[in-house]
């Protein structure tokens, strides 16, 4: 809360002072050196008209970092004018920001109802329930496949094989990832980021957001741990070398799965003394991950496999014999910008190129996206680079004034509520649980959060004092993203607060 009484802030705001200590308000024309302003807690303010809100807002960017780079527009919805701008059609890197582009442009093409489609294909006949030839594992790009509901998808795949009358297949089982374009890294993701669950090999054929996890336990009088893996694998290599250090309780535990053959190997060792340690890893072949998962799926539900998993494309006259939906786009997008989920909005971003008729790759995604927004939202589409849908990549690049174009847009779309509830609620909700909390941009502010170590964004929506609807984007692009962070709280609580003459 503001350190002064509501009537003598208003007294003082109308002078044009900026709340910024527990001290008091205070002009930045009577602040002390500028480094002194910096260290000073940035407060919001409850401005009374425009000019006011410019001040204000200027004042707490000023009185904020040292080094970066700002980039802040403001629009009333409502009115029609915009209301603050500094560095508006500067590109800069919007970190998870982007995913507010992946959610217009999926809603718009595919609509909130569109589900992806994971299919099962057979190449060969069928005679007195023996496959003569191959079962195809075609992804279809579902973000969610297997991170809820576990094995259960593909137990209904396997079934719907089984209830095919197939009992037996004389080939293997293909991972066919063909439905995106293969790269597994897009550009711009870091080396050191590539073994976190926030960046999972991007593929077609996803399973458990492409993550795979292990348990390792000793084994009572044994050097040889025991390890085990999730979910059930079959058809591909797992090489279990961790061994038993006696009188340890410590572990140092390695997982490699090989790129081109997709063998896993766990390796290291485990004290004798220690408890099951469990791990989580990316996986780094999805395609022959998810056949493999599928084989032991197969099995469970009766029907036997007899060559091990491979990867390919499959054949032009392979037949269709089971198919699973995804959950609609909209629940989809939910998740993704509610918990900023890079895997989910890779996998929509490529989707919805390739439904629009091109290939499911990032370079299609970008291109569609410009598109977009010079065609529907009235951007320029040079205001946007999108090397990936999820904003990881530090290639993305949008200007401020392109987020809230799209977000306008978006308001007055038939789709528009799905996108709008599906946006963190400050001090409510994901991402902004605890973030302005108590301010008057509780429970008015909604918006898509940004973090990486060098940006810090947020892009949204806001209710004003007096009911007028606000749009938003500020990026901060620096190393002070803790301080930026603190003066985007600050102006989104002074958008709720203001008021016009």
């Amino acid at each position: 809360m503001p350190t002064l009484s509501a009537r003598s802030a208003q007294t003082l705001l109308a002078l044009g002072m900026l709340a910024l200590s527990s001290a008091g308000a205070q002009s930045r024309a009577t602040t002390g050196a500028a480094t002194s302003v910096r260290t000073a807690k940035l407060e919001w303010t409850a401005p009374i008209g425009t000019g006011q809100l410019v001040r204000d807002l200027g004042g707490i960017l000023d009185a904020s970092v040292g080094s970066g780079d700002w980039g802040v527009i403001v629009v009333s919805r409502t009115r029609g004018d915009t209301l603050f701008h500094r560095n508006a059609d500067v590109q800069l890197v919007p970190a998870s920001t982007m995913k507010v582009f992946t959610a217009a442009m999926a809603l718009e093409l595919l609509g909130p109802e569109h589900r992806f489609e994971t299919t099962v294909l057979r190449e060969g006949p069928v005679s007195s329930g023996i496959l003569s030839g191959n079962l195809v594992f075609r992804g279809g790009g579902d973000p969610a496949f297997g991170t809820k509901a576990g094995d259960a998808p593909l137990r209904q795949l396997a079934q719907q094989v089984r209830d095919r009358g197939i009992t037996r297949v004389t080939g293997s089982v293909i991972g066919d990832g063909s439905s995106f374009d293969g790269r597994l890294v897009p550009e711009g993701w870091l080396p050191r980021w590539l073994q976190a669950s926030y960046a999972t090999r991007v593929s077609a054929n996803s399973y458990s957001q492409n993550l795979v996890a292990v348990r390792v336990a000793p084994v009572k009088g044994s050097t040889r741990a025991s390890v085990t893996i999730t979910p059930s694998l079959e058809g591909l290599p797992v090489t279990n070398a961790v061994t038993v250090r006696a009188g340890s309780r410590s572990a140092a535990i390695t997982v490699r799965q090989d790129p081109k053959t997709g063998a896993f190997r766990i390796g290291g060792w485990i004290g004798a003394l220690s408890a099951a340690r469990s791990y989580s890893y990316v996986v780094e072949n999805p395609d022959l991950f998810v056949a493999a998962a599928f084989t032991a799926a197969l099995r469970e539900a009766g029907v036997t496999v007899d060559l091990p998993v491979i990867a390919r494309h499959a054949g032009a006259d392979a037949v269709p014999v089971a198919t699973l939906a995804s959950a609609p786009v909209s629940e989809l997008i939910t998740t993704m910008t509610g918990s900023s989920n890079n895997h989910f909005a890779e996998l929509i971003f490529r989707n919805a190129a390739r439904a629009a008729g091109g290939a499911g790759s990032a370079d299609t995604g970008n291109a569609l996206l410009r598109s977009f927004l010079t065609d529907r939202v009235g951007t320029a589409a040079t205001s946007v680079y999108a090397a990936d849908g999820s904003g990881l990549s530090t290639h993305d690049r949008v200007t401020p004034r392109s987020l809230v174009g799209v977000l306008d847009y978006s308001a007055r779309a038939d789709w528009g509520p799905v996108l709008a509830s599906a946006l963190p609620v400050a001090g409510r909700t994901e991402t902004l649980k605890t973030r302005m909390r108590g301010t008057p941009a509780d429970g008015k502010l909604r918006a898509k959060t940004g973090t990486t170590s060098e940006v810090t964004s947020l892009s949204g929506y806001v209710t004003a004092a007096n009911g007028e609807e606000l749009v938003f984007a500020f990026i901060y692009n620096g190393s002070d993203r803790f301080r930026a962070r603190e003066a985007i709280d600050a102006m989104g609580s002074t958008l709720a607060s203001f008021t016009r003459f």
